[in-house]
C-alpha cells in the first residue's frame, strides 16, 4: 500500500494516550497539563516518569548489557546503558528540534525540547522488554518453542499466534509491558503518548508479515495490535501493508542513540574488565577531531572517558545533521537506508563499524560470556519445561484435571487457575513471566526447581 501525503508533525507530536475498557481501545481523558497546571511537567515529561517509576524498569538493574552476571560494579547492564542511551537520545533530540525550529517546522504549541524529550523517552523504555541473558534469552526462549520435542504444543494456534510464541522479541514485548502490563494492566498499560510510542517503534509489523521473517524482528503481537492500530491511526503512520507502517520519524534518533552507545561503551566496559587493550579503543577514534587533547591522560578510566565523550559528541552532531538533510524522505516513509548512521560521513561510519567488529571478535567471543550464553538454554528451557505443560493442561482439561505438580507450577507464576480462553493468551502469561525475570532470578529459579542442591 501506498500513500499520496507525507505524515505530518503537527499528527506525529500527538500526546493522545489511550486506555482499554472492555476490549476497546479508546483515548483518556484530558491530560494533566491541559488541566489548569500547564507548566509543572509536559506530557512527555509524565511519560519519562512512568517509564521509571515502573518495576520493570527497575528490573533492568539486573539484566545483562554485554557481560553477563558480571562482577564487575562499574560495568553496564540493562538500566544503565537506557539511561545514557536516554541521553544521547536527547541530545539528538534536541538538537533536531532546534534545526527543525530554525526551519519553520515545528507546529505551534511544541519546542524544541518536546522533540528530545519525546525521544528521550522512547530511549529510556527500548530495552525494557528484554529478557534475562539479553539477546541469548531471546534466541533460547525461541529455541525452546521451535524444538521438535516442544512443537506440538502450538498445534491448533493460528499463523499469527504461532509465529508470536515462538519468537520471543524483545522490541514487541517492550511494547507489551508499556501498553499492557505496567500500570493499568490489560487497560492500556502506562498510557504513554501516542508519540513516544510512535518513536519506540524500529519494527512497526506484526510476526507474520515477510519484513519480521525477512529480518527475524517485530515490534507489535497480536495481543497489541488493536492498540497499536489507534496509535498509528493518532500519529499518522503511513500504512505499508494490512498491519505493516512506515517508521515515526523520530525513531530513526532513537534507534541511533542505541546503536552510538552500543557500539562506543560496549568497548569502554571490555577495557574496564581487561578483556580490551586501552591502544585498541584508542585507535578507533583517532581520526576524531581533538583526539590530541588524549596523549597527555596516563590514566586509563579517564582517558577511555575522554574518548568517549568526544566520539559520541561527534556523532550526535553528524546524525542531527543528516536527519535534517534526509528530513522530507523520513516524512515520506522513504529513507533510502536502513539506518542514520548508514548515511553518516565515512569517519563515523568506520568508526562505529570497526568498534562493532572489535566487540565481536574479541568480546562477545570471551570466554566468560560464551559459557554463560551457553548455560542460559538449559536455565530457560527449565522454566520452560515446567510452566508451558501446565497452562496447557489448565487450558484443555480445565482445573479439575490439573497434577498437582501442574498446580504448583501455576501456583509460582501467581496463576489464578481460571482458564484464559485461550491457549495463545495463556502461552503468552508464561513468557511475560519468564521474560521479566532478571538474570540472577532466572538462574536460582532454575536451579531451584531442577532440584539440584535441594538439600
Amino acid at each position: 500500500m501506498s500513500a499520496k501525503n507525507p505524515m505530518q508533525w503537527s499528527d506525529l507530536l500527538s500526546s493522545r494516550r489511550f486506555k482499554v475498557r472492555d476490549g476497546e481501545v479508546m483515548p483518556t481523558r484530558t491530560p494533566a497539563t491541559e488541566e489548569g497546571m500547564p507548566g509543572l511537567r509536559t506530557d512527555f515529561h509524565i511519560d519519562h516518569d512512568r517509564v521509571v517509576f515502573s518495576s520493570a524498569f527497575r528490573r533492568l538493574g539486573r539484566k545483562t548489557q554485554v557481560h553477563p552476571l558480571a562482577q564487575n560494579d562499574h560495568t553496564h547492564n540493562r538500566l544503565t546503558h537506557s539511561v545514557e542511551v536516554a541521553s544521547v537520545g536527547r541530545s539528538l533530540g534536541n538538537r533536531v528540534g532546534t534545526m527543525m525550529q530554525h526551519a519553520g517546522l515545528l507546529p505551534a504549541g511544541y519546542t524544541a525540547h518536546d522533540i528530545g524529550a519525546a525521544v528521550q523517552v522512547a530511549c529510556l523504555a527500548h530495552d525494557i522488554g528484554n529478557p534475562p541473558f539479553g539477546h541469548t534469552g531471546e534466541y533460547a526462549l525461541r529455541d525452546w518453542f521451535r524444538a521438535e520435542r516442544n512443537r506440538h504444543w502450538l498445534d491448533g494456534l493460528g499463523l499469527a499466534e504461532r509465529r508470536d510464541i515462538e519468537t520471543y522479541e524483545g522490541n514487541a514485548h517492550g511494547l507489551r509491558m508499556l501498553a499492557t502490563l505496567e500500570m493499568y494492566v490489560r487497560e492500556g498499560g502506562m498510557r504513554l503518548t501516542s508519540a513516544a510510542l510512535g518513536c519506540l517503534l524500529k519494527y512497526p509489523w506484526t510476526s507474520d508479515k515477510d519484513e519480521a521473517r525477512e529480518r527475524d524482528k517485530f515490534n507489535i503481537y497480536q495481543t497489541e495490535l488493536p492498540y497499536f492500530r489507534a496509535v498509528a491511526d493518532e500519529l499518522g503512520l503511513i500504512r505499508k501493508g494490512e498491519t505493516v507502517w512506515a517508521r515515526h520519524p523520530l525513531s530513526y534518533l532513537m534507534e541511533a542513540a542505541d546503536d552510538i552507545c552500543y557500539a562506543i561503551l560496549d568497548l569502554e566496559d571490555a577495557v574496564e574488565i581487561g578483556i580490551l587493550d586501552v591502544k585498541e579503543f584508542e585507535a578507533l577514534f583517532a581520526g576524531f577531531a581533538e583526539y590530541e587533547r588524549v596523549w597527555s591522560i596516563h590514566d586509563i578510566k579517564q582517558k577511555c572517558a575522554m574518548l568517549r565523550g568526544i566520539a559520541v559528541g561527534r556523532c550526535v552532531t553528524e546524525v542531527a545533521d543528516k536527519f535534517m538533510l534526509h528530513h522530507d524522505s523520513l516524512l515520506a516513509g522513504a529513507f533510502p537506508a536502513k539506518d542514520l548512521i548508514n548515511v553518516c560521513e565515512p569517519a563515523i561510519q568506520r568508526a562505529l563499524l570497526n568498534a562493532k567488529e572489535l566487540a565481536s571478535n574479541k568480546v562477545y567471543r570471551h570466554r566468560n560470556k560464551l559459557v554463560t550464553e551457553l548455560a542460559a538454554y538449559p536455565c530457560l528451557a527449565t522454566l520452560l519445561d515446567a510452566l508451558v505443560p501446565a497452562v496447557a493442561a489448565l487450558e484443555t482439561n480445565g482445573p479439575g484435571a490439573l497434577t498437582h505438580r501442574q498446580r504448583l507450577a501455576l501456583d509460582l507464576m501467581n496463576h489464578d487457575l481460571v482458564p484464559d480462553g485461550s491457549r495463545y493468551l495463556a502461552y503468552m502469561r508464561v513468557l511475560d513471566f519468564v521474560g521479566a525475570m532478571t538474570d540472577n532470578t532466572a538462574a536460582n529459579l532454575a536451579r531451584e526447581i531442577s532440584g539440584v542442591g535441594i538439600l
